[in-house]
């Protein structure tokens, strides 16, 4: 059964409880405007330093990483998992080390390609200016910007629909802020290009990337008197099994893809799914981590989750499935570190988004992995330590069997089907699991263990 309108944002939060407050809420022509982040791109280092999927050759756009991206605009293609009749945009400079200048940023509907729709466009404004200076370590939020296409933000057609942000970047940038593993095709001019945001047309955007860069979260508000609270959202915390590694390129085929259209075919536009995983990520390492130190993994999820989590809006439910990267080779950290860096982070969610309900995923495994970082006994035996912990400590508000969804009883291993990547159609690494792995996850997933009452 379907639910629309305010029934189903009733429902919704009767399920999922209070939601943390949105930020900034305010007032549009006498209506309260309650925001709720539509989507994530969890920032993790300067470029290149991360763990790109199927990326083109980068040296055409960014020949000079240390220079970052010079006077060009970069065209980030991107799929909010809720519509609204308002947007808002973060910027993130958090490991610049100059002063970011952006202007001429616009929004707008993707045709196909770098192509708009036409008429979608609209210019996004800081402070009521057309440009905004982002300090080395700091980050910003945008106006409001009206999305007259999303006039009717339940409309079918709209649904899985994507948003071009263009952003023009003056000067040179420095070490660009990133999200390396997008699965996802942007576009880029070439260096010395200057401000083509307004373009509607593809012509002055000849290259592509599968990262994104400087935006890393998008609030969408739905402005409409019939909804009393934000959109509840639900959060996918994580490493490179939430990024989606092995997934398709462009195929929206994560397992948090695969949850959120299983909770919009029964709430319609009335709950987010958003995808705060990185690539490599682990719970307690590194130990520091900063511009001048980076690690493919990006920083701790500990040290992550104000930004990535709990600085988001309308969070309601938190799904964390990390650890793997913590007892590989690169992370080498014993169980008790990982299973109180979780019961501190547990704690920390509670602490900063008071309601949420935080649920554990188990780990799936990486026995026979091909990667020489993983796959060897030690790892497997931690990793079944912690889903013991997840299932049986009494930390987490719900638990989400992962490990069971992809479990091979005959090898201990990934089932034989989830192995090859579906990327590029590689042999797979028996680490991630490819979109058989995936759908099996997220289909497996009871929502009753995301939106049950704590």
């Amino acid at each position: 059964m379907r639910w629309q309108g305010a029934a189903a944002a009733a429902i919704c939060l009767g399920f999922l409880g209070a939601p943390a407050p949105a930020q900034d809420a305010g007032r549009t022509a006498g209506r309260v405007r309650h925001w709720s982040t539509a989507w994530t791109g969890s920032v993790q280092g300067p470029y290149p330093i991360g763990n790109p999927s199927a990326q083109p050759d980068q040296s055409f756009a960014f020949p000079d990483p240390a220079a970052g991206s010079r006077d060009q605009t970069l065209r980030l293609v991107l799929r909010p998992d809720v519509w609204g009749r308002e947007a808002r945009l973060r910027i993130s400079n958090a490991f610049g080390t100059r002063v970011l200048t952006l202007d001429g940023v616009h929004a707008g509907l993707q045709l196909g390609g770098a192509a708009l729709v036409p008429g979608t466009n609209r210019p996004v404004l800081f402070g009521g200016r057309d440009r905004v200076t982002v300090p080395p370590g700091g980050e910003v939020w945008s106006d409001p910007v009206a999305l007259p296409f999303a006039a009717d933000p339940d409309a079918p057609l709209l649904a899985g629909r994507k948003l071009a942000v263009s952003l023009h970047v003056v000067g040179s940038s420095g070490p660009m802020t990133w999200h390396a593993k997008a699965l996802q095709t942007s576009y880029v001019t070439a260096p010395d290009a200057g401000a083509h945001g307004a373009d509607e047309g593809e012509a002055a955007f000849p290259f592509s990337t599968a990262s994104w860069f400087f935006v890393d979260a998008v609030d969408m508000a739905m402005n409409d008197p019939a909804v009393s609270a934000p959109t509840p959202v639900v959060v996918a915390f994580g490493d490179s099994i939430t990024d989606g590694t092995a997934s398709t390129m462009n195929g929206d085929d994560r397992w948090p893809d695969v949850l959120s259209r299983r909770l919009h075919a029964q709430f319609g536009n009335r709950v987010a799914v958003v995808n705060a995983g990185i690539g490599g990520n682990q719970v307690v390492g590194p130990a520091s981590y900063g511009p001048q130190a980076p690690f493919p993994g990006g920083p701790s999820a500990l040290s992550r989750l104000d930004r990535d989590v709990i600085g988001l809006s309308g969070v309601a439910s938190v799904i964390w499935l990390e650890g793997i990267n913590d007892f590989s080779r690169n992370g080498e950290a014993t169980l008790q570190a990982v299973q109180a860096g979780m019961r501190e982070g547990v704690a920390r969610l509670r602490a900063g988004i008071p309601g949420v309900r935080v649920i554990g995923a188990t780990l799936p495994s990486a026995k026979g992995s091909s990667s020489p970082a993983h796959g060897h006994p030690e790892q497997d035996e931690k990793r079944r330590g912690l889903n013991a912990f997840i299932r049986d400590s009494g930390v987490f508000d719900g638990v989400v069997d992962f490990d069971a969804a992809t479990l091979d009883p005959a090898t201990g291993g990934l089932r034989p089907e989830m192995v090859p990547e579906s990327t590029t159609g590689g042999k797979g690494d028996r680490l991630h699991p490819n979109r058989a792995g995936y759908l099996a996850m997220g289909s497996g997933i009871d929502l009753g263990v995301v939106l049950t009452r704590r």
